[in-house]
């Protein structure tokens, strides 16, 4: 071999040597490892919001105690934050069930590169195993038998071809690694999430409780300090009897807007007969039942003019049929609590919610979501108070039900 062509072969050799002597940097900055180290920061900061967000249950108990000689005053401060907590609790089970899917994807895309990690892995096996046996001899060769030097070139260009894809291979390697170990830290800082709004959710509801608790306490007490029996009883008729002013109200202001409908031929909502749907699902226990019943808290004969189902504060409360929602607002007595016209002078009422899902003037249908079980108003614990109206008069719920 001439001496030039050794030459050129000694500094193609050394630049091959150099380019893989050198240290390979990993590309850090690829849109997979950017994003999950992006997904992990925002997990820690999720785990540190809801450690900071949770209620302050002793503060509220202190604020709550200025206005406890008044009765109707309390209830509906200590309501509002039944209600607040309530809403907490929705927001942390949302949460709960977004991370345990987000926590699903992450397990899947780190399996996936666990899996492209050990095939890279493998085939560098294979790539090293090959160099170690065959070494410079192989370039050496394949340029030796090169018949002139434009050949030499193009298969020199062929031997760096190969050299900058065994760098770019071996960098994806290193960048694989990096995407498995922020993959293991993005799962375990989801984890840690979800279990922070797990804990969060028992935390709440064991706040919501002490405060139903605490209210319960309260209305007792209130109604055992009024002097007479005849008191307690003017004081609870008074109550009941601006309950049903508002709902009368409502119910005329529907009247009026029939009135106006078939003034102009339009139709109006007219209910066609069908059965009600539960409104409660899952909970059947009536706590109390429909009509004359001896009062919890006095101690005498009242009416009682719905269903009282028994469950838990969030329970999901459904509309019971196709209608209007007339009502939904707050009232010391009925607490949260929503109306919807059935038609035909028809009109169920939701009381005691703790949260309201649906708004005045929107159509419902049967089945729908629209409230939450809870203990807002002069309500002693969760449960929903059902109430069936028909032409202005409170109707036995069950004729409807069965």
């Amino acid at each position: 071999m001439s001496n030039w062509k050794k030459a050129v072969c000694l500094l193609l050799c050394a630049g091959m040597i150099f380019a893989y002597s050198r240290p390979v940097q990993a590309v850090l900055t690829n849109d997979s490892i950017r994003e999950k180290e992006a997904e992990i920061k925002a997990a820690r900061e999720e785990v540190s919001g809801l450690k900071s967000s949770k209620t302050d249950i002793e503060r509220l108990k202190k604020e709550l105690e200025q206005s406890k000689n008044d009765l109707t005053t309390y209830v509906a401060q200590l309501d509002g934050q039944l209600s607040g907590i309530q809403e907490k609790i929705a927001q942390y089970n949302t949460m709960i069930a977004e991370k345990e899917e987000e926590i699903e994807v992450t397990a899947a895309e780190l399996e996936e590169a666990i899996r492209i990690q050990e095939e890279q892995y493998a085939a560098m096996k294979k790539r090293i195993k090959f160099m170690y046996e065959k070494g410079d001899t192989f370039y050496l060769e394949l340029l030796m038998s090169s018949g002139g030097f434009a050949d030499m070139t193009n298969k020199a260009d062929y031997i760096e071809s190969l050299s900058r894809y065994d760098r770019n291979k071996l960098e994806e390697y290193i960048n694989t690694i990096e995407l498995v170990k922020l993959c293991k830290e993005e799962l375990e800082a989801e984890k840690e999430v979800l279990d922070e709004a797990k804990l969060a959710v028992e935390e709440e509801e064991a706040n919501i409780n002490a405060l139903i608790e605490q209210k319960e306490a309260q209305i007792l007490s209130v109604t055992s300090d009024i002097s007479t029996k005849e008191a307690a009883i003017r004081e609870y008729e008074a109550m009941i009897a601006q309950e049903n002013a508002e709902i009368a109200a409502l119910e005329k202001a529907v009247a009026e807007e029939r009135a106006r409908l078939e003034a102009e031929n339009a139709q109006a909502r007219v209910y066609n007969g069908g059965m009600f749907a539960w409104p409660c699902p899952g909970y059947t226990r009536i706590s109390d039942e429909y009509g004359n019943r001896m009062h919890p808290i006095l101690g005498i004969q009242k009416f009682h003019n719905g269903l009282d189902m028994a469950a838990p504060g969030g329970t999901a409360i459904l509309a019971a049929y196709d209608g209007d929602v007339v009502g939904a607002a707050y009232n010391n007595s009925m607490g949260n609590y929503i109306m919807i016209d059935h038609g035909s002078g028809l009109y169920t009422i939701y009381m005691h919610c703790s949260a309201l899902y649906v708004s005045k003037g929107q159509s419902v249908t049967k089945g729908q979501k629209i409230a939450a079980v809870g203990s807002t108003g002069r309500s002693t614990g969760n449960h929903l108070h059902f109430s069936v109206r028909q032409n202005g008069n409170y109707v036995n719920p069950w004729n409807y039900l069965k």
